[in-house]
């Protein structure tokens, strides 16, 4: 039988978003980690060695763009899917994340919030089949 289970790490500094993402991941025999922030994420990618990273934008200390470079840039990371969450691509102009910072990040994916539970398992199986 023995397949290991997928283990995504989950980042977001809302408990609540956490919560519920993993109440839509653990059903389908997903571990889900999660962390609070960019800082913490960096950490848990070190001990944790997840299949996939869900990484959202908006948070304080290290913002997802930024989180998402330091990953990509460290051949320890750069090999795993990171698909962005944001509450933000409608009015991302009027914010203070320059487009040109989505754009540079690289991401696999980006997933508006709030999110669609059937799109986010579809994404995250399609990285980890």
């Amino acid at each position: 039988m023995g397949e290991a289970r997928k283990k995504i790490l989950v980042v977001d500094d809302d408990r609540d978003d956490r919560k519920m993402i993993s109440m839509i991941l653990e059903p389908e025999g997903y571990e889900v980690i999660a962390a609070e922030n960019g800082v913490e994420a960096l950490e848990k990618v070190e001990s944790e060695d997840p299949d996939l990273i869900l990484l959202d934008v908006m948070m304080p200390e290290l913002d997802g763009f930024a989180a998402c470079a330091k990953l990509k840039s460290s051949p320890d990371s750069r090999g795993i899917p990171v698909i962005l969450l944001t509450g933000v691509a409608k009015q991302i102009t009027k914010t203070k994340y320059p487009i040109n910072g989505v754009l540079r990040a690289e991401a696999e994916e980006y997933l508006e919030k709030p999110l669609d539970p059937e799109e986010l398992l579809k994404v995250v199986a399609g990285y980890l089949k």
